[in-house]
């Protein structure tokens, strides 16, 4: 077959059989450019990105590759010359070989492997008007579509592609999996690429079109990383807004859930919320002061991985909720077409997170792309009710955040095109970037988005609701929220109190069981299926990490309320033997009646009895030969019988 190479040398064309090595190739190459040095060659399906170098496709066949007959493909490489004195400023580095490439490595979420398992097809039933062939036949009105089908978007007001519908639509037909082809996805980059290939002083002293990042023009993304937003259950939100309630202060917190395939969108992804779990913050009337990095993100991630079904940070959740003038009952309505839908601020925000938080995936040749972290936005809708709102921001957004090219505005809904500075540490190359948008007459006008443009052009709405029939992973939403200092405090006492309540030290294990104690553990059971409660007692250092992720284990397993032996084995650790004896501790201490003397001092307490005797114990009560009776309570000497003239308590 014949292959096309376009390199800086020109464009050749090599007669190479479908079978032939990727080394066949590079051999042909080389004889066009003789100063070239081999081991710098890359090779891609695009004139700037995707880049692969030829030593880790060492042993591929081109058909393996995905090239077919009159492909083209672009060669990029290193002069000998300019190898070796990047060589001596720089320590040189090993080429990886085949098996250590970033995108044969990368474990990605299950529902990526999921969808890639699939075709991904849509089904359809047989036409009644247009299908006349036999009822095992197909034709072009029955057969099934291809997930990234327009028409069935448009139908359906689907108004983004699912990630992996965007794969399939992008991956060459040609080849057998993305996998067996060179990675389809290139994440993007705005800064300028520092030191240039072609060898000049790095910007801000120097910059060509080979070093600079090419124009920018704001446009829709095609995809989306997440389609919908799940709350696995109302009480999810309403423990969140109870700050809010009583205190009128905004909230954040970041939710913890999970990734399912969501099949209301062809190939599509859902995050479900399970839980939400608050950073220490400072909440205020219209705003909020939150510190990043949070510190427990590394505890939170790894308690939340070792439950039944693996959890994770799915997104955040902030409130921004105003009581109207006229009625403390409905909220102001900020958010709608006429102002903005996220402030420039939050889009900022919104970028910064996402790009910390990257999605692995082997479609892209660094191992991740994009990411899944969406933004929720707890707001007023049009009637003045709270409603939520579901956004992410675009791979654009995300890599001018990186190249620090924007920032936020006095104006929500505007975000400003920072001035480019040569200045030597922080130098910043800016460059031309514009948007289009309909004009009065209907027609398409580009417009250079200097100084600023809208919002809009760096969102992507997310869909979001709860289930119908509501499943959650945590039973019970009873245990005080974290970081909610005055309003709700996390204390060992009222662990210990609630499970002297339950009886759980009482309660063994299901092959001990009394008969009739099954109700009392399905009690035990469900108020320990409780996310804020198991945070709070990995603090405690009752249990050791091993036994706090058993706990974790045991109370998110979908089946724990049917089957109650799953407890056994957390009421054979240590930890919960531990914890135990402090309950019956606790609950003796608290059992012991208290004596309205406890609290007078021991030579006090002598004093009465040294007059008591020398009284004789006249009328039961301290007293002296001259009538004169000592209270035992509160120690006033009175001068009758009866009630002291103090404390008013008998003498």
């Amino acid at each position: 077959m014949l292959i096309r190479v376009r390199s800086k040398d020109g464009n050749f064309r090599f007669d190479l059989a479908p079978t032939a090595d990727i080394s066949e190739l590079l051999a042909k190459i080389l004889e066009t450019a003789p100063d070239a040095d081999p081991s710098t060659f890359t090779i891609s399906n695009q004139p700037r990105g995707n880049e692969a170098k030829f030593s880790t496709l060492t042993g591929r066949s081109l058909q393996s590759l995905g090239l077919n007959h009159a492909d083209l493909v672009f060669i990029g490489y290193q002069t000998k010359a300019s190898t070796a004195s990047s060589s001596s400023a720089q320590p040189t580095a090993t080429v990886p070989d085949t098996a250590t490439r970033p995108w044969d490595l990368v474990k990605e979420d299950a529902v990526d492997v999921h969808w890639r398992s699939q075709d991904g097809k849509i089904a359809r039933k047989r036409d009644a008007k247009f299908c006349t062939h036999a009822a095992n036949g197909m034709c072009d009105y029955c057969m099934p579509l291809e997930p990234y089908n327009a028409l069935y978007h448009k139908e359906h007001a689907i108004k983004h592609l699912s990630f992996h519908a965007y794969l399939k639509q992008i991956t060459p037909k040609s080849s057998a999996s993305a996998v067996s082809s060179l990675p389809p996805l290139t994440p993007l980059s705005y800064k300028v690429k520092v030191p240039c290939p072609s060898g000049h002083p790095s910007w801000p002293a120097g910059i060509c079109t080979s070093c600079q990042p090419s124009a920018i023009t704001l446009q829709s993304q095609p995809f989306r990383m997440v389609d919908h937003l799940e709350i696995a259950s109302t009480d999810v939100i309403d423990r969140f807004l109870q700050v809010w309630r009583s205190t009128g202060y905004q909230r954040f917190g970041w939710l913890i859930g999970r990734y399912e395939p969501y099949d209301k969108v062809p190939m599509g992804v859902k995050a479900v919320v399970e839980a939400i779990y608050e950073p220490p913050q400072e909440g205020e009337l219209d705003g909020l002061t939150l510190g990043l990095p949070w510190e427990e993100e590394p505890r939170i991630r790894e308690l939340s991985a070792s439950a039944s079904t693996p959890l994770t940070v799915v997104g955040y959740i902030f409130t921004d909720l105003t009581p109207t003038e006229e009625d403390a009952s409905k909220n102001v309505y900020k958010r709608h077409p006429g102002s903005f839908y996220m402030s420039s601020l939050e889009a900022i925000f919104a970028a910064t997170m996402q790009k910390t938080n990257p999605t692995p995936s082997k479609s892209s040749p660094t191992g991740q792309f994009s990411s899944r972290l969406v933004t929720a936005i707890v707001t007023a809708n049009e009637e003045g009710q709270v409603d939520i709102a579901a956004y992410q921001v675009s791979e654009q957004a995300c890599a001018m955040v990186e190249a620090d090219m924007i920032e936020a505005s006095v104006d929500p809904g505007i975000v400003r095109v920072k001035e480019e500075d040569r200045s030597q540490g922080t130098a910043r190359y800016v460059p031309d970037v514009f948007f289009s948008y309909k004009n009065e007459y209907g027609l398409e006008v580009k417009k250079t988005a200097k100084p600023a443009f809208p919002v809009e052009y760096l969102m992507v709405n997310v869909t979001h609701g709860f289930p119908q029939n509501p499943l959650p992973v945590f039973q019970s939403a009873r245990f005080a929220i974290e970081n909610r200092p005055g309003l709700e405090d996390q204390r060992v006492e009222n662990v210990l109190s609630n499970l002297a309540r339950l009886d759980a030290p009482n309660i063994v294990d299901s092959r001990s069981a009394k008969p009739g104690e099954a109700h009392k553990r399905r009690e035990l059971a469900a108020w320990l299926s409780d996310w804020h409660l198991v945070a709070f007692l990995e603090t405690t250092q009752l249990f050791s990490p091993a036994d706090i992720k058993l706990l974790m284990r045991v109370v998110t397993s979908p089946t724990l309320l049917e089957d109650l032996s799953q407890l056994d084995p957390l009421l054979a650790t240590e930890g919960w033997n531990t914890l135990m004896t402090f309950t019956r501790e606790s609950a003796s201490s608290q059992a012991q009646p208290t004596s309205r003397d406890d609290d007078i001092p021991q030579d006090v307490l002598d004093q009465i009895a040294a007059a008591e005797a020398a009284s004789g114990g006249n009328n039961g009560g301290g007293g002296s030969s001259s009538g004169i009776r000592i209270c035992p309570h509160c120690t006033f000497e009175n001068t009758h019988g009866g009630d002291c003239d103090v404390c008013g308590l008998p003498l």
